[in-house]
């Protein structure tokens, strides 16, 4: 008895499968009404997702180019730093750049390969202090270099917040050595 009833539902469920797929009176607004909630799931997710994608994108492009203009100069003043930090709000644009924060330091290794920041200037945060001890990647960790350190990190509230509820924080940062001197003097800093 129960395996004639077990066929039974299986046989009825494949029946109204198959009753389904042939059925060809359905309503265009019901199916639509199916796909809607699904389509405009996939549509935000796309547009939520790719804006935070292409944010840190912008995000590893400012850390480069700012660390790569500061290691142009031979010697630099205060006005000159914060000129260069301030370029950083043409590269996030058309995002906001006030939730960009934007610091560089000129970092120096002794002679037993120990790091510490020598200057330090930032946009819309803290600089670091002058002799903080830095630990350097391992390839690039040697004695008595000079590095300028570009680190960049932006918040990205998404407009749309069912999918991403919080605040996420986008960071990156660069390491380039100086081009024309062995270090850079930075007055005023």
């Amino acid at each position: 008895m129960k395996t004639i009833a077990r066929r039974w539902r299986v046989e009825g469920v494949r029946s109204l499968l198959r009753n389904w797929r042939r059925d060809t009176s359905g309503s265009p607004a019901a199916e639509f009404a199916f796909i809607l909630p699904l389509a405009l799931f996939l549509f935000t997710g796309t547009v939520t997702y790719g804006n935070a994608i292409y944010i840190d994108r912008k995000v590893t492009l400012t850390a480069r180019t700012v660390t790569d203009l500061v290691t142009q100069y031979s010697s630099v003043a205060n006005t000159d730093v914060q000129t260069v930090l301030g370029a950083s709000s043409a590269i996030v644009a058309p995002y906001s750049a006030a939730n960009i924060v934007v610091t560089v330091s000129e970092v120096q290794t002794d002679a037993s390969g120990n790091a510490t920041v020598t200057w330090s200037q930032s946009l819309n945060g803290t600089k670091r202090p002058v002799g903080q001890v830095v630990t350097l990647p391992s390839t690039i960790d040697t004695a008595n270099v000079t590095y300028i350190w570009g680190e960049v990190s932006y918040t990205y509230t998404p407009s749309i917040g069912y999918l991403v509820p919080a605040a996420m924080t986008l960071h990156d940062q660069t390491y380039m050595a100086p081009r024309i001197s062995t270090n850079i003097p930075c007055t005023g800093c």
